[in-house]
C-alpha cells in the first residue's frame, strides 16, 4: 500500500530538532565518510519529536544535515513501514500480513479490528485514538498472528483477544 504524505494544511510551517547535541551524537556513531548512515536514526528522532509522524519540513532538515536531497530522505521514509508520513492516532495498530501470520488467520484479526473500530486500513478513528496499518513481518512468526500497538507486541492474537485489548485501551482513555 502506497504511503500518503500529509496534506499541506497538516504540515508544520517549519521544523528543527529540539536538541542539536542529539543530532551530533547520532551522526558521530558513523565514520565521517558514512555520515549518511545516520538517515534512519534521524528519521526515528524526527518521528518521535513530531508525535509519531515525519513532516516534509523534517525530511528537508534531515537532508540538509546529511547533505542529501529531501527526495532521498522521502524515498527511505516511504519505503519502510516503521515511518509515518502523516499524523497517526495515539495508538498505532500494526497487523502483520506476512505468510505465517496470514496462515494463522491474521485476516480475521484485521477484520475484527476494522469492525470494532469502524475504520479501514490506513485510517484513524474520529477521536484520533487509533490508526490501523498492515505491515510485513513483525518478527515473531512462531507466535503468529502478531499485532503491534505502539511499542507493544501481542502474539497469538485472536479476533476476540484483540477486541479485548482494544476495549481496555479505549476504557483507559475515556
Amino acid at each position: 500500500m502506497k504511503k500518503q504524505i500529509a496534506p499541506k494544511d497538516l504540515q508544520p510551517e517549519n521544523f528543527s530538532f529540539s536538541d542539536p547535541k542529539q543530532i551530533t551524537k547520532i551522526i558521530n556513531k558513523y565514520p565521517p565518510e558514512y555520515k549518511k548512515s545516520a538517515l534512519m536514526p534521524l528519521l526515528f528522532l524526527a518521528q518521535e519529536e513530531c508525535n509519531g509522524w515525519i513532516p516534509t519540513k523534517a525530511m528537508a532538515e534531515i537532508g540538509r544535515i546529511l547533505n542529501v536531497t529531501p527526495l532521498h530522505v522521502l524515498e527511505v521514509a516511504s519505503f519502510y513501514s516503521m515511518y509515518n508520513l502523516s499524523p497517526i492516532g495515539k495508538y498505532h495498530i500494526q497487523v502483520c500480513q506476512t505468510t505465517p501470520c496470514w496462515l494463522c488467520q491474521s485476516d480475521n484479526v484485521l477484520n475484527a479490528i476494522k469492525s470494532f473500530l469502524e475504520i479501514d486500513v490506513s485510517h484513524t478513528t474520529e477521536d484520533n485514538l487509533f490508526t490501523l496499518s498492515v505491515v510485513e513481518c513483525l518478527g515473531a512468526c512462531t507466535n503468529a498472528p502478531i499485532v503491534q500497538i505502539n511499542n507493544d507486541f501481542h502474539e497469538n492474537v485472536t479476533p476476540e483477544s484483540i477486541v479485548s485489548i482494544l476495549t481496555c485501551i479505549k476504557n483507559d482513555n475515556m
